[in-house]
């Protein structure tokens, strides 16, 4: 798939829940709201990246923050159909473009445990696990998951 990865702007947000909706399993409440979403990428130093396929379509987004020279994956979502395409593997390859271009020398996730699609993708772009937050998440019922904490270090 012919993708173009490009910095988010704000024009981008109703495009980028569109995926949210579309990605997210509802069963485990991890899709954010419009506001949550804006309020991030409005503090300094936090920055969406946006994926388009043939024809401008957004099909997937990342978010991610730096705080000092550690960057922080907070989403990433690749819409249903799009899936298997390398799209996430580009926009994770860019998100960690930019994340060095701003001085970080690591990226550090959190990954719901059983999401082994996101496990994979995560391995394969150099991740590993350095840790586990027990019953960190909350699904849409009173089910509890532990979340995976993952890092990647830049090479210099």
């Amino acid at each position: 798939m012919n993708l173009d990865v490009r910095l988010a702007t704000g024009a981008d947000v109703d495009a980028i829940m569109a995926v949210m909706r579309n990605a997210f399993d509802p069963r485990f409440g991890e899709a954010w709201s419009v506001s949550q979403l804006t309020g991030s990428m409005s503090i300094p130093g936090t920055w969406a990246m946006v994926a388009q396929g043939p024809g401008g379509a957004v099909t997937g987004f990342t978010l991610t923050r730096l705080i000092l020279d550690q960057a922080e994956l907070l989403l990433v979502a690749v819409a249903n159909d799009c899936r298997g395409n390398g799209c996430g593997r580009a926009l994770l390859g860019a998100a960690a473009d930019q994340a060095r271009t701003r001085g970080a020398g690591e990226m550090f996730l959190e990954v719901r445990d059983g999401n082994d699609a996101a496990l994979a993708l995560y391995r394969k772009c150099g991740f590993t696990e350095i840790g586990r937050r027990k019953d960190y998440y909350s699904g849409a019922t009173t089910e509890r998951f532990d979340a995976i904490t993952m890092r990647c270090l830049f090479s210099v």
